[in-house]
């Protein structure tokens, strides 16, 4: 079993290195499935708006809604958070992969939603994991991981190489799960 964490500083700065290293593996042939966020332009300005786009080919699924100025409420549409969950796990069952990479461990995650059973299913058919895990959460994903895990530095080629070295064996086998 292999799953590794990252961290990294600034905000959208692990979401840009995910997006980096799945680009560049998927380049090798590397087969991955997950998500990956998209930072939009606009969340610099304070707007939390949340893209997933759903490895390898998309779609491209909010999974956050607006619920208006002064809204002080969750913004998480759950019902598309878990039709985004659904389809990556049917991904995971129908097409295998050689690696999944999340990019994040949230607060769904956290309570035992979202992507957590996805998370299990793929450890459990021997499919590597690299997940965005960020402090607030830190706690939640290490009891969860139950001391299996591994955290990597912010740092693509440190990223790269646990992602080659747990993948590697996986993406010379067409094999699915």
């Amino acid at each position: 079993m292999a799953i590794a964490s990252v961290s990294a500083t600034g905000r959208g700065a692990t979401d840009h290195l995910l997006k980096s290293v799945v680009a560049r593996l998927k380049e090798e042939g590397c087969r991955v499935l997950g998500t990956l966020r998209l930072v939009e332009p606009s969340e610099a300005a304070g707007h939390c708006g949340c893209n997933l786009w759903l490895l390898p080919d998309g779609p491209l699924v909010r999974i956050t809604q607006d619920l208006g100025a002064g809204s002080t409420s969750c913004r998480m549409d759950a019902g598309a958070m878990e039709d985004a969950v659904g389809q990556a796990t049917a991904r995971l069952a129908t097409q295998g992969a050689d690696l999944v990479v999340l990019n994040k461990f949230g607060l769904s995650e956290a309570e035992g939603r979202g992507f957590r059973a996805m998370i299990a299913e793929a450890l459990a058919c021997g499919v590597p994991v690299l997940i965005g895990v960020s402090e607030t959460h830190r706690g939640a994903f290490e009891r969860f991981a139950g001391g299996l895990d591994e955290s990597l530095p912010p740092e693509e080629g440190a990223i790269l190489d646990w992602c080659r070295t747990v993948a590697g064996s996986r993406s010379s086998n067409s094999a699915g799960v």
